[in-house]
């Protein structure tokens, strides 16, 4: 896939979508875009592609969708993997986002633990082209890569049905800057 499709939730949305759908495989991003491969029914995968478009995130902006049917692997179910893949800017990369209504409310109660945290962000919202160095985006790609994810922003990040799944620039005042 191509379009504005880095750095708006686009991996946890096609993850999630996956898993409802009962299709194994993986999602990750690469120099181009977004590349997911999927097995299961051929009404499930029609279906799928259906979606994709009409349910992705607000944020999102799909420009192409490639298909190829290939040989199915067997895998038993769906990740989101790490790219490896190097390489220049060959895609659209949102610009920063304003802060969401969540983040907003946690910003300003004092019983969350990002209480006035100014580098507050989810899947939806925050900084995204002005932290990116390096195409694809993930951390390891940003300027937050020096900063390791305490537990608290890890199980976030971890968690499918957070609003911080796979938010790569998270931090929080524990392990952020």
């Amino acid at each position: 896939m191509q379009g504005t499709v880095q750095g708006v939730g686009f991996r946890p949305f096609v993850y999630r979508l996956a898993r409802e759908l009962e299709l194994s495989g993986w999602v990750h991003n690469t120099r181009n875009g977004v590349v997911v491969e999927v097995e299961g029914t051929a009404e499930a995968m029609e279906t799928f592609l259906d979606r994709l478009q009409a349910d992705a995130p607000a944020s999102a902006c799909i420009e192409a969708i490639h298909t190829n049917i290939i040989p199915a692997r067997g895998d038993a179910s769906f990740a989101i993997v790490t790219s490896t893949e190097p390489g220049e800017r060959c895609l659209v990369i949102p610009p920063d986002l304003a802060t969401c209504e969540d983040c907003r409310r946690e910003l300003f109660d004092p019983q969350d633990r990002r209480f006035r945290y100014p580098f507050i962000t989810c899947t939806q919202c925050g900084p995204r082209y002005s932290l990116l160095t390096a195409i694809p985006y993930q951390r390891s790609n940003t300027t937050m890569a020096r900063f390791e994810l305490c537990s608290g922003c890890r199980a976030e990040y971890e968690a499918e049905t957070d609003r911080r799944f796979h938010a790569e620039p998270i931090a929080c005042p524990i392990c952020g800057p």
